[in-house]
């Protein structure tokens, strides 16, 4: 990493200009603070309590932690929670800096580090034989039936320390990484302050919906920045994703950069290959109160009920619809639009994908459109192995718009929902199986080659170790104990 730049008056005039803005691509160097720690830090307490992110501190040193704080504004299936440790270092006696940990903890078991589940040595249970040991946790099978104490005293001091209240949860993983951008976002916020006392500007410039009820918040935790992903997102652009269907971290990856566009003042829209008949119950899903009959209204299309359930009706994909949703309950500009046309195949049905993404495209020139699908729709060159005068999707749209850019899907190995033709090439096959990719760390980024490739791709969009995402209706998902089962579909119109 670049040696920290030194905050001159040039720079602090360029910073005043800039003070709000959060569409900046974060620098991949320290911000310096050209006064001591001392004047600094309390100007760093003020930002934080601005920010409505409450810490507690050890005072004089320099030093805070704040609170958890859940991905996208509290929604109820997130499962992701943040918090930042803030450390204030002396570069100079009359120079400072910040360093900000970003630490996350899930119930998801994708961060967790190998060999977390394995026990070493004598056992910590108490009062229990070892084939009676448990995690201990609400739900552990040998919980209540043991009758055993299988929680230890260390075990306890672990479970004290957790997140209470609405924080409350049993972590499965975690993973701490130091935050550049928070870096930067705190710095730009409070260089103006320090330079010339104006005041501290927290609040993010955020893509309000024409029909916002309520404010944006001050700050909202969109998980950790992804790289790359800023300086593509343009007005009227469209970035295709070609995706492996039925991982948990592709939605993810498009909640996260939904929320980090428009809380830097990016209107966004998002399009999903699922059938065009369930168009009215996505859109307005995604503008209503989230109510269990709203959920009931969005889980009662036969789509989900599909007898060859391929990844795209995951419990990951329905919980990144009320992602969505939640992100524009609290007055941001997100959409949501599908396009699929199930009933036909071949070039017939690339034509009716490209004009129903076009028609949303040109129908908001002001938007950022965001969309994915299977990796074969999205390509920009001409042909396929088997028809070589093929016309994708992606090839269709770029010969009509400007800004049209394709990502492949790169990922570490690990599990994902497939659909598959059995050993006798007889029937599809569903369900869970390993795939394999290269490691190319933790981080979600983006990253554009200088020239497509054979495929018409541009470049790769990058989630990490995947992980398999069930079918939605499997995991219960829209079926609330106290409401009536929704009807069953005929078998007419199974799988549309």
């Amino acid at each position: 990493m670049r040696s920290g730049i030194v905050l001159s008056l040039v720079l602090l005039s360029w910073v005043v200009g800039c003070a709000g803005r959060q569409d900046l691509e974060t620098p991949d160097y320290e911000a310096i603070y050209d006064v001591p720690l001392e004047e600094m830090w309390p100007s760093v307490r003020e930002y934080f309590t601005n920010a409505n992110l409450p810490f507690r501190e050890d005072k004089g040193s320099g030093v805070l932690e704040t609170e958890w704080k859940q991905e996208f504004g509290g929604s109820k299936i997130s499962g992701f929670w943040h918090r930042y440790l803030v450390l204030g270092k002396r570069e100079t006696p009359t120079k400072s800096k910040l360093w900000i940990i970003r630490i996350t903890k899930s119930m998801n078991k994708a961060l967790s580090r190998p060999g977390k589940e394995l026990e070493w040595g004598v056992a910590r249970s108490l009062g229990s034989a070892p084939g009676s040991r448990n995690s201990g946790a609400p739900g552990d099978e040998s919980f209540v039936s043991s009758g055993a104490l299988t929680i230890s005293g260390e075990d306890d001091e672990d479970r004290f320390n957790f997140p209470q209240g609405e924080n409350g949860f049993y972590v499965e993983s975690g993973q701490g990484n130091r935050d550049l951008h928070m870096e930067w976002r705190v710095f730009r916020s409070i260089a103006p302050h320090l330079a010339r006392k104006a005041p501290i500007a927290v609040a993010q410039k955020v893509a309000r919906a024409p029909d916002a009820k309520q404010v944006a918040p001050e700050f909202t935790e969109c998980g950790q920045e992804i790289i790359g992903l800023k300086r593509r997102a343009k007005t009227g652009g469209v970035l295709l994703l070609g995706e492996l269907h039925g991982t948990q971290e592709v939605p993810r990856f498009i909640a996260q950069a939904v929320c980090q566009l428009v809380t830097s003042g990016t209107p966004v829209s998002v399009g999903l290959e699922l059938p065009v008949e369930n168009e009215e119950r996505v859109t307005t899903f995604v503008k209503s109160a989230g109510s269990e009959e709203d959920w009931l209204k969005l889980m009662e299309a036969p789509f989900w009920r599909s007898p060859y359930p391929d990844g795209r009706g995951s419990e990951a994909v329905a919980n990144m619809l009320e992602q969505l949703r939640q992100l524009r309950a609290r007055g941001m500009d997100v959409e949501a639009f599908v396009y699929d046309h199930p009933k036909l195949s071949g070039q017939k049905r690339e034509d009716a994908l490209a004009a129903t993404v076009l028609g949303h495209v040109k129908a908001g020139p002001s938007r950022f459109h965001l969309v994915v699908s299977g990796n074969i729709h999205p390509r920009t060159a001409q042909g396929l192995p088997w028809d070589k005068k093929y016309q994708p999707m992606g090839r269709l749209l770029k010969a009509q718009l400007k800004d049209v850019t394709a990502l492949d899907m790169a990922y570490d190995s690990g599990s994902a929902w497939i659909c598959a033709a059995d050993t006798q090439g007889r029937k599809l096959d569903c369900g869970v199986k390993q795939t394999k990719g290269k490691d190319n760390g933790d981080r979600f980024f983006v990253h554009v080659w200088d020239s497509p490739n054979k495929e018409g791709y541009h470049g790769v969009f990058y989630v990490g170790p995947v992980s398999a995402s069930e079918p939605a209706i499997e995991k219960g998902l829209g079926r609330p104990s106290d409401a009536a089962p929704a009807q069953e579909p005929t078998g007419s119109t199974l799988g549309l």
